[in-house]
């Protein structure tokens, strides 16, 4: 699968011992519920704290980082990346762990969704808007038979997103050479690349879906709900994350 967290190998070790309890759709529902709200709640603390109206542009972004806005964005990165890499090698640790890379992850989108409201006023709440609409279709799309993750479909989605990944890499590359690429501007093409990326995010929760309802008809252990709690997140923030950043590229263009 394109999510790292859903693959093959990471589900068939956890399988080969015998547990108690297993992992259920419903129970990876509750977990995700859960560690979203996780996520949510520090990210609604930083912005009453850091109190950034939106609209202030270059002076809200000023008065934020001289507050201390720096050390939660990096502090929270640092930390869900930490979290999830432990995870990855130490799955029995999810239920302890998840939680802790949810806040991260929380104090980081907090972070960054400050810094793009200071600049383009009302823009997360729109972002969230439609995060939550595109999860929310998807899902239906799903559950519904709509859209299903067909060998086909999960074949052009994993090289689409491993393309993706080769493009963020190259862009990483250029930027530490001082090289701005230009899908940091707002031309019509860096519009269309964001909006496919966007996309294939989206198509993404489809597989995401699918894996989940599979891993729980083949009885992996009950921890493993946390693990997939934490993976449909990841993909979550992704796609929230090129939304984000899609809409900053339309207003800056107003």
């Amino acid at each position: 699968m394109s999510n790292p967290f859903f693959s093959d190998s990471a589900f068939s070790n956890a399988r080969e011992a015998s547990y108690s309890e297993t992992m259920t759709v419903s129970g990876t529902v509750n977990k995700t519920i859960l560690l979203f709200a996780l996520m949510v709640i520090p990210a609604g603390l930083l912005w009453l704290d850091m109190g950034v109206q939106g609209g202030e542009g270059a002076d809200g972004i000023g008065y934020a980082m001289n507050n201390g806005l720096s050390k939660y964005l990096f502090g929270g990165l640092i930390t869900g990346l930490l979290a999830s890499l432990i995870m990855m090698f130490k799955k029995s640790w999810a239920p302890v762990l998840a939680p802790v890379y949810a806040v991260g992850e929380g104090l980081f989108l907090g972070a960054i969704s400050l810094v793009y409201n200071a600049a383009f006023d009302g823009i997360v709440m729109n972002a969230i808007g439609i995060t939550l609409l595109v999860f929310t279709g998807m899902l239906l799309a799903y559950r519904s038979g709509l859209l299903r993750a067909t060998p086909m479909f999960t074949k052009i989605l994993i090289f689409a997103t491993m393309g993706v990944g080769v493009f963020y890499l190259i862009t990483m590359i250029m930027g530490m050479f001082g090289v701005q690429s230009f899908y940091y501007g707002n031309s019509m093409m860096s519009i269309g690349i964001s909006a496919l990326i966007a996309g294939i995010a989206a198509f993404n929760l489809i597989m995401d879906f699918a894996f989940i309802e599979q891993q729980s008809e083949m009885g992996a252990p009950k921890y493993m709900e946390w693990f997939s709690g934490v993976a449909l997140l990841m993909t979550l923030v992704w796609l929230y994350l090129e939304i984000l950043r899609l809409l900053a590229k339309l207003q800056s263009r107003d």
